[in-house]
């Protein structure tokens, strides 16, 4: 099974960011979070694929 990709963790971290009001700061315990759910989820999965766009948020290039 192979991790998530970078670009998988940035639109799962721009998820988290979204929903926690767009904070300032604090990127880096999103980006961890959004690796951890997303290696939880790929090792419940079985497959190794993550499920993309959870909350429906669509425009993780905005984050940085």
């Amino acid at each position: 099974m192979t991790g998530p990709t970078e670009q998988e963790i940035r639109t799962r971290a721009y998820e988290l960011w979204k929903d926690a009001g767009e904070p300032h700061g604090n990127m880096d315990q999103l980006w961890y979070q959004a690796e951890k759910e997303l290696l939880a989820r790929k090792a419940a999965n079985g497959n190794g694929e993550a499920r993309p766009g959870l909350n429906g948020h669509r425009d993780p290039a905005t984050f940085q």
